[in-house]
């Protein structure tokens, strides 16, 4: 039996720890903040009409299989702790030119045909055979990257794959191309590049591969966790702490103890003695990581590269507006939001609030989370992670979030979705508000922008790992769940 520190309660941190603890480790998680869950955040904001509640980070649950053997493997069933409810349409597209939007569904026949009634037969059929591709390139990464280690571009480059996964994960061709290459129809490429953005990253520079994710999605469905994603967080707590692990919420960890190559412990902020430890599981930002905790140059060198970070406005609306749970209205000019975002320091352009962003709006039907008669809203803008770089944006600049929060709503209110005048309240929060939150660095949602090679599950010294969003195999729920399924397996079981 190891003695194993957790640090950090994401839940990346809670779905290893549970793992380990039930194949009888000695487990102990420390969390700097005061609850758990990391960036799948909650807020709740009382009026006198009732209380509506928020999730602040992902709003879509997606591979509901991953769950489902997580609790499985430690002696639950997912059921019992979740009530998952399947979603159609799963995101619902609107375009900037005033024609039919166009609902996603896990029904690919379905889809196909939503898009011939949108936009025409070509249309479908184009992303029918973007969709076989699609599908070659999902079962290659599910097969050799999403369940093992993927320590250096050795590894990927030594997988066994056939000449056929190699030709459809395309390496050197980036998700724009791919949809320049398939999709006649400008707005289907506009809704394959946002598929970047669940990386974090540019769809001009986001590798080809990326196509596997929107096949998972709408493979294997969107969920919405009744009572609101934040559940999930609730649930795991709970087995692990049925497990017998520890968790300190309020512990900030200050430094990784690894001399003479192996990890003995970890420091914490306001203790002088130090937690002893044989294996050290890291659920933080690889920047922290390599940066503060465990300062180590080469490691930290590939990491300047951040991926997009996110500005969100929490709204209380009055009556109701007839969305579905996740909308998405997209901009007249895509390349314009993605260059305000990451900015071009090479020919000395600053990143800035996109002026004409792409706008995501989630409304959850769940009374559990908002008053009757009332909607509870979740809307997110891709944003510059925070900072004083030039591919950064100061957001603590007085006066610029709550003007770019009235700038928000006036896009919404010129796509056709005004309810400037129906608000009961709002609240904003800006990429330094995650910072905080979550020690997430200038608030980058998925650590490094998005490719295949995320720093590495397995640190650089002896019982020191890695999981959550910003190590490999990436970022999402279902990403993150399956870091700690690798970590928990290569540890071991203590029998």
């Amino acid at each position: 039996m190891a003695r194993i520190v957790v640090v950090g309660a994401g839940v990346g941190g809670l779905a290893t720890a549970a793992r380990l603890a039930a194949t009888g480790h000695q487990v102990t998680v420390f969390e700097r903040a005061d609850t758990v869950g990391g960036k799948l955040g909650r807020y709740a904001h009382d009026t006198p009409g009732g209380s509506f509640h928020f999730d602040t980070g992902p709003s879509l649950l997606t591979l509901p299989e991953v769950f489902h053997d997580l609790f499985e493997a430690t002696g639950a069933k997912l059921d019992e702790y979740l009530d998952l409810v399947p979603l159609d349409p799963i995101v619902r597209h609107v375009f900037p030119d005033g024609g039919p939007a166009v609902d996603s569904c896990a029904d690919p026949v379905e889809f196909a045909a939503r898009i011939g009634a949108a936009f025409g037969d070509r249309a479908a059929t184009d992303w029918q055979r973007l969709w076989r591709r699609a599908e070659r390139v999902w079962h290659a990464s599910s097969r050799d990257i999403l369940r093992r280690t993927i320590d250096s571009p050795r590894d990927l480059a030594s997988l066994a794959w056939r000449v056929g996964d190699l030709a459809a994960i395309a390496p050197g061709r980036t998700l724009r191309g791919l949809g320049r290459r398939h999709l006649s129809d400008p707005r289907l490429r506009m809704l394959l590049d946002r598929y970047a953005t669940y990386t974090g990253a540019d769809p001009r520079r986001a590798p080809a591969a990326l196509v596997a994710v929107p096949y998972a999605e709408l493979t294997f469905g969107g969920w919405y966790l009744r009572g609101g994603l934040g559940t999930l967080a609730d649930a795991l707590l709970t087995r692990c702490l049925d497990l017998g692990v520890v968790v300190q919420t309020g512990a900030a960890v200050t430094r990784i103890d690894a001399a003479g190559g192996r990890v003995h412990g970890v420091r914490l902020a306001g203790v002088a003695a130090p937690v002893p430890a044989d294996v050290v599981v890291a659920n933080t930002d690889a920047l922290t990581v390599y940066r503060d905790l465990l300062p180590h140059p080469r490691r930290l060198a590939g990491l300047a590269d951040r991926s997009l970070a996110g500005f969100v406005l929490l709204l209380g609306v009055s009556g109701s507006t007839g969305l579905a749970h996740h909308n998405v209205f997209f901009p007249r000019d895509y390349d314009a939001e993605f260059d305000a975002v990451f900015g071009d320091p090479g020919r000395g352009v600053r990143a800035r609030p996109a002026l004409d962003p792409t706008v995501f709006v989630t409304v959850a039907d769940d009374p559990m989370v908002r008053p009757a008669g009332h909607e509870a809203w979740f809307v997110l803008v891709n944003a510059a992670r925070h900072g004083t770089a030039a591919s950064a944006v100061d957001w603590r600049r007085p006066g610029l979030a709550d003007a770019y929060a009235d700038r928000i709503l006036d896009v919404l209110a010129q796509r056709g979705v005004d309810v400037r005048d129906r608000l009961l309240f709002r609240e904003v929060r800006t990429p330094a508000d995650l910072d905080s939150a979550t020690g997430a660095p200038g608030g980058s949602i998925y650590g490094t922008a998005g490719g295949l090679l995320r720093p590495a599950n397995r640190g650089p010294a002896h019982g020191l790992w890695l999981v959550g969003g910003s190590s490999h195999p990436g970022g999402g729920l279902p990403m993150v769940t399956l870091s700690a399924q690798i970590v928990a397996d290569e540890i071991g079981p203590a029998w």
